[in-house]
């Protein structure tokens, strides 16, 4: 077990280089399991949700070799295997396992995923489209069995824009016989690096990052490389930080374009910010306007980031208010910081409001999830006095390095051993 300890009130000056995103890596290592031969990708983070997929690999037969952010996956000798629960629970990608093995072998075992308690996150909308393609499934006790004699491509309707429900539909697809259309699909960033990646394997994907993508089924996936994209979600919460505490705070290795729903935002309080080619540099601003905040997918305002934006809403000047349209159970950082001296109101499980500026002082939080983790560190680093978190296994899930990058441009921040 760990904890994070945090002095805060410090000016942070310097830069920031942001990762290869998680939500991005997790999709691209199980996708590898659809090549018969030796996949390459780069960039990829050193999170621990990484290790618990290569860990997954192994168990089926792959030989994964890990160096400096490059991952080397070897399928010549993968086996169809139980995802057991030990293994499955680690973390919410566990669920890729199912299409893939599906996708290659027309038969999976696999237990429900694990990851952040944030909400029910279904998986409907995947069983829906392996049920399409002319999968069983069978559920008993949170283990899925699912099974086909062929797949064969069809239409596929979404009713929601599922990032993993299009990831899975198109590693379940992509091996069927004919066509699969995915309609109403995510146009996610992450949607497009992993069709990218299949095709570079030898896949046959056209429209990902639009709302309907097509694919044409094919035999065999061959060798293969990618690079993951650098982490939306990583930038803005740097972003966020700077916006707070920044004299300047420079991100550097971003996609723009991937963080406009974060920077208009930034904008319209008012906060000092400029956007390069490949890189932000931010100042923190005083008399900030009050903003409303809608979460939505992709190009909308991120969930995942609605949690640690909710701190920097506490150091505008008026009422905010802020609308998870994603799950309905992504404010379990408001009472802490509540506990640290921020003014929120709770309408209901997916409407608050942010009364501000008011300061926050350190005390003892907790990392409910990952990115509720990500806003207690902000909190922290933000608040006077000293700030313990803990269960912050959930952050280090997420952001690569996070104590280093953090003491590299001022901040007072320790992981200790409990």
């Amino acid at each position: 077990m760990k904890k994070i300890l945090i002095n805060g009130g410090k000016e942070l000056k310097g830069q920031i280089n942001v990762g290869g995103a998680k939500n991005s890596a997790v999709a691209l290592i199980p996708a590898a399991l659809l090549s018969d031969d030796v996949v390459e990708i780069y960039n990829v983070p050193n999170i621990s949700d990484i290790k618990s997929l290569e860990e997954i690999l192994e168990y089926l037969g792959a030989k994964v070799s890990i160096s400096d952010g490059k991952v080397m996956i070897d399928c010549t000798n993968v086996e169809n295997k139980k995802i057991t629960e030990e293994f499955s629970k680690k973390l919410r990608a566990s669920y890729y396992f199912m299409s893939v093995l599906l996708g290659k072998y027309k038969k999976a075992d696999v237990y429900f995923p694990g990851g952040c308690n944030i909400g029910a996150r279904p998986i409907d909308q995947t069983l829906k489209a392996f049920r399409a393609l002319g999968a069983v499934v069978e559920e008993e006790n949170n283990r899925f069995k699912i099974y086909a004699e062929k797949l064969v491509g069809c239409n596929v309707y979404l009713d929601m824009p599922s990032v993993g429900a299009t990831i899975n539909t198109m590693f379940a697809a992509v091996k069927a016989e004919g066509i699969t259309i995915i309609e109403n699909a995510a146009k996610e960033p992450e949607v497009v690096s992993v069709a990218t990646f299949l095709n570079n394997m030898g896949a046959d994907i056209k429209g990902a990052g639009t709302s309907e993508i097509i694919i044409n089924g094919v035999q065999k996936l061959g060798k293969g490389f990618t690079e993951v994209i650098p982490d939306r979600i990583e930038a803005g919460t740097y972003m966020i930080l700077g916006a707070l505490l920044g004299n300047p705070l420079k991100i550097t290795n971003i996609i723009p374009e991937h963080v406009d729903s974060l920077t208009l935002k930034l904008k319209e309080m008012g906060v000092n910010i400029k956007v390069n080619d490949s890189d932000v540099e931010i100042y923190k601003t005083d008399n900030l306007k009050p903003v409303v905040i809608k979460t939505h997918g992709y190009p909308g305002f991120p969930t995942d980031l609605q949690q640690p934006l909710t701190v920097l809403l506490t150091q505008l000047e008026g009422k905010s208010s802020l609308q998870e349209n994603i799950y309905e159970n992504r404010f379990q950082n408001v009472p802490y910081l509540i506990k640290m001296g921020a003014n929120i109101e709770f309408i209901d499980n997916q409407n608050i409001n942010i009364y501000g500026k008011t300061p926050l002082k350190g005390t003892e939080v907790e990392a409910t999830d990952l990115r509720a983790g990500s806003c207690m560190v902000l909190a922290g680093l933000l608040a006077e006095g000293t700030t313990t978190i803990t269960n912050i296994e959930h952050v280090l899930r997420g952001y690569e390095n996070i104590e280093q990058k953090l003491k590299n441009v001022g901040a007072k921040i320790d992981i200790i051993e409990i």
